[in-house]
C-alpha cells in the first residue's frame, strides 16, 4: 500500500478544514447548539421524559447524528469534486496509487472531520444537560461506522455531481429531511401505529435508534437491526464505488 500517497491526500483534506475552521467546525456547532436550545426549551417544557430520559438529554444523540450525516456527506463530496472541478483528478488517476488508497485518503479525512465535530457537539451538549453513556464502545462503533458510511456516500455524490448546486442537493433535500423525520427529536413510538410503520421505511431511523441505545439503553428498533442496516448501507456504498472505479463512470468527465 502506498501510505505516502494516502497520507498526502489525508493531510491535504485535513488542512483544508483548519483553513476554513469557521465554516467547517464553528458554524455546525453553533447551529446544533441553537437546535438544542430551541427544541430543548420549546418542547422540553412540555415533554418531561421520553423512555425514562429527560427530553433535553434524549435529543442529544439525534443532534449529533444530524450533524454527523451532513458533515460526512458534504466533506467527502466536496473533497473529490474539487479535483474534478480544477482538473487535478487526471494527475490523481495517473499517479501510482490505487482506487482503494484514493478512497482511504478522502473518506478517511471526511470521516475524521465529522467524528471530531461529533465529539465537540457531545462535549457542548454536556454543558446543557446531564448525559450518560451506558455503552461507550458501541457509541464509538456507531459513530465511526456512520461517519465512514456516509463519507462513502458523499464520495459517490462528489463523483456524480457536475456542478456545485448538485453537491448541496442531496444533503439539503434528502439527508436533512430524513434525519428530522428519523426520530432526532422524538421517539417513533410516540407516533400512531400507521406512522410508526411508515417511519421504519426511513433508513436514518435505524442509525439514530442504534446510536441512542448506546447512550441510554433504549431504542425504537433492536440493536441488531440497527447494526444490520448500517452494514447494508456500508456494503451498498462500497459496491457503488467499486463499480465507479471499474467502469470509470464520471471520473474523467
Amino acid at each position: 500500500m502506498n501510505l505516502t500517497a494516502v497520507a498526502a491526500i489525508y493531510r491535504f483534506e485535513m488542512a483544508r478544514t483548519f483553513r476554513t475552521i469557521l465554516q467547517s467546525v464553528i458554524s455546525p456547532v453553533i447551529s446544533t447548539s441553537l437546535y438544542f436550545v430551541v427544541f430543548g426549551a420549546a418542547i422540553g417544557s412540555r415533554i418531561q421524559q421520553v423512555d425514562g430520559v429527560s427530553y433535553g438529554a434524549f435529543i442529544v444523540p439525534g443532534l449529533i447524528m444530524l450533524s454527523l450525516l451532513q458533515q460526512s456527506l458534504t466533506n467527502a463530496a466536496f473533497g473529490i469534486y474539487f479535483p474534478k472541478f480544477v482538473g487535478t483528478i487526471y494527475e490523481l488517476l495517473s499517479a501510482p496509487i490505487s482506487a482503494f488508497e484514493i478512497i482511504l485518503g478522502y473518506v478517511g479525512a471526511a470521516a475524521t472531520k465529522s467524528i471530531m465535530l461529533g465529539v465537540i457537539i457531545l462535549a457542548t451538549a454536556s454543558l446543557f444537560v446531564d448525559l450518560r453513556i451506558e455503552h461507550p464502545v458501541w457509541m464509538i462503533a456507531f459513530l465511526v461506522l456512520t461517519a465512514v458510511t456516509f463519507a462513502l456516500f458523499g464520495f459517490i455524490i462528489g463523483i456524480w455531481a457536475d456542478g456545485f448546486e448538485k453537491l448541496q442537493l442531496v444533503p439539503l433535500l434528502i439527508i436533512t429531511p430524513l434525519t428530522f423525520l428519523g426520530g432526532s427529536f422524538y421517539s417513533i413510538k410516540m407516533l400512531p401505529p400507521f406512522w410508526q410503520d411508515v417511519s421504519l421505511v426511513n433508513p436514518v431511523v435505524y442509525l439514530i435508534s442504534g446510536f441512542r441505545w448506546a447512550f441510554y439503553g433504549a431504542s425504537d428498533v433492536s440493536i441488531g437491526v440497527s447494526l444490520g442496516m448500517t452494514a447494508v448501507f456500508l456494503l451498498a456504498a462500497l459496491t457503488a464505488i467499486w463499480w465507479i472505479f471499474k467502469t470509470g463512470w464520471r471520473l474523467k468527465s
